[in-house]
Formats: structure tokens, sequence, C-alpha cells
């Protein structure tokens, strides 16, 4: 999808230092949400707000102290519950620009349910799903998205979980916008979030962050110098799905099914490789994508979905809207004075 920076209406143009707090930053040497944190304070200055139009809520875990760390308003809510927040602060100011930052055990553990109603009513915020596949703040026990098998404190035997796929379960609840981005990719992380924030609708980006501490490098199979070019599709609207470190490779439909097949061998040519389509309301490919993992295929990245719908925070002020007027009470005192009252 190409990226278009929004307009920035401040007088003062903003900058990254300007979103930094004066909060000392608490996690592991070596921890992913470092890098997150940077791309997050240099995507801000670009998208057109004030920083009291900004808020950050999160839930519990070691992504949630993110709003200490950003120069904004901020709430540090509690576990799973950070949607329900970032709904009501929306719904109170809708000219807010809501992000909720959260991790994989907080958002689809605990707080699942809360998760997948924030995407089926496509309120206006924007989701950061921070997936390092393990607790990182209580010491190392396997989260929902963790593999089968992995050996974790609260699985000394190896977990017999089948995990979550972040991207499925988004699909599952009708998302709008996924995203997938990592967090060694600076850049690519502040266009994304760029394009989740210009969504109108609930922005899921889901973030492969590695925690060093108790599951270090769970994406070097992705992210390792020697395989990325070849195990990694960054996605465009409008753009073929080619990748490899040869850029000669690409995906194509072989029935109902993705496969992947080589420029130049067996007749296949440029023009037989699939074009992304983001903004299609059919979900099908999405999910096809959402679905890809290496070795066998490349694990897909960028922008996946951007369909056009109406927000969940729209239709309730079109509905105050027209209500109000035929209101028979105008405030809450005449209200709560009303009828049948009694004096103590």
């Amino acid at each position: 999808m190409e990226t278009t920076h929004l307009t920035n209406t401040n007088e003062t143009t903003l900058t990254a230092k300007d979103f930094a707090s004066n909060q000392d930053v608490r996690w592991c040497p070596g921890c992913g949400d470092y890098a997150i944190l940077n791309a997050i304070q240099k995507t801000l200055p670009e998208i057109g707000k004030k920083r009291e139009d900004i808020v950050f809520v999160s839930g519990i875990g070691c992504s949630s102290r993110f709003p200490y760390y950003v120069e904004s308003y901020g709430f540090h809510t509690i576990h799973g519950r950070a949607p329900a927040i970032a709904t009501g602060v929306k719904l109170a100011n809708p000219k807010l620009s809501v992000w909720q930052v959260t991790g994989d055990g907080d958002a689809l553990a605990i707080g699942g349910n809360h998760f997948i109603h924030a995407l089926r009513r496509n309120i206006d915020i924007n989701i950061l799903l921070f997936n390092n596949e393990i607790y990182g703040l209580t010491k190392g026990q396997f989260s929902p998205t963790s593999k089968t098998g992995i050996v974790t404190k609260s699985s000394p035997q190896g977990t017999v979980d089948r995990s979550f796929n972040p991207g499925k379960l988004a699909m599952g609840a009708n998302a709008t916008f996924f995203a997938r981005v990592v967090d060694i990719e600076p850049k690519k992380m502040v266009e994304v979030f760029i394009e989740a924030e210009k969504h109108r609708g609930t922005s899921l980006v889901e973030i492969l962050q590695n925690c060093v501490i108790f599951n270090d490098k769970v994406f070097a199979g992705i992210t390792d110098k020697e395989v990325k070019f070849d195990n990694q599709l960054w996605l465009k609207h409008g753009e073929r799905m080619i990748f490899g470190s040869a850029n000669n490779k690409g995906l194509r439909l072989n029935g109902l099914k993705l496969e992947v097949v080589t420029i130049g061998e067996n007749g296949i040519t440029e023009n037989d490789i699939l074009v992304h389509d983001a903004f299609c309301e059919d979900s099908t490919l999405h999910n096809l994508l959402i679905n890809l993992s290496a070795p066998e295929f490349p694990v897909v990245f960028g922008v996946i979905r951007s369909y056009k719908a109406p927000t969940f925070n729209d239709g309730i002020w079109n509905q105050l809207k027209e209500e109000k007027p035929k209101a028979k009470f105008k405030t809450v005192n005449e209200l709560m004075n009303s009828g049948v009252t009694w004096e103590i």
C-alpha cells in the first residue's frame, strides 16, 4: 500500500523527541519493545494530531508500560480490559487518536472477549498487539500464541495447547484492518502505523516482538539475515506478491490453495504472480495469506487487509444526533427529578 503522510495541523512542527516522556524506560536490555516505542514516537508527528489529542491505553504486561513512555495522555488499565477503556475514550471524544497497546497474553487470554468484540464493532481505535509468544512479565509461562510443545515454566513437559494465529482470530471477528510487522524493521513499522491511523475503524497491527529473556530468537527462522528474504513477503496494495533473495519468487493460486513459484522456471512469468488487493471486502485471500508459515511459505507482512466499513463510534454518535432533539429530558437533573420522587 502506498504510504502518504498525514498533514500535521500543529502550529509548531512536532518531532519524535516531543513524544518521549521523562520516565525511565524499564524494559530488559535488548527487548524488542524499545524499537516499537521508537517507531511510535517517529509515527506520531506524522499523523496530524496535537499531543493532547492522542491517548494510549494499555492493559497488563511488559508492553503495557507504554503509556508512561509516550508524552501524551494515557491509561494503564487492568488485565485484558484495555479495549473497553479505549472504546469509552473514543466514544466520549471521537476526535482523539486512540491507541491500545497489548500483548499476546493480555489480548488473547483474559482479554480475548474484549478483543474480538472491539474488532467486531469496528470502533475507530488502533490496536498494537505485541506478540512474543510468551508471558514475559510473569517470568516465562506459555501464552495463547506459544507453539505446541514449547517447554516453559508452566509447561515443563511441553505444552499440548494449539496456538492462536492473531490474524485468523481477527478475520473471524470481521476485522476491517489487519497488518503484521516485526520489531527489527523500524521504517516499515512507521509506514504501517501511519496506515493504521489513517484507517477508519479498528486497526489491528500484530508486531512480532522478541523477548530476549524468556523466548529469545523465537522468530529467528523468519528474521535472521540468512533466511529473511526467502521467508518474508512484504505486501503492498496493487503490487505483485514477489519475494526472495533474488527477488524471483512469488505466490499464485493453485485451485483453492496458494503455492510458491519461481519466475523464469516452468514458463512462470511475473504476470502469473498474484497482485495484492488490501481493500477487497472478501477476506478469503487475506485469510490464506495470514495463515502462511515458514519455511514452506514466506510469512506475510505489511497491510494485509484494509477494508472500509461503518465505524461503531460514528453509528453511536449518529443515533445521539437523531434522538437528542426528540428527547423528553434535556439534562440528567431533569431525568432524575421526573416522575414520582421522594425527599429523605
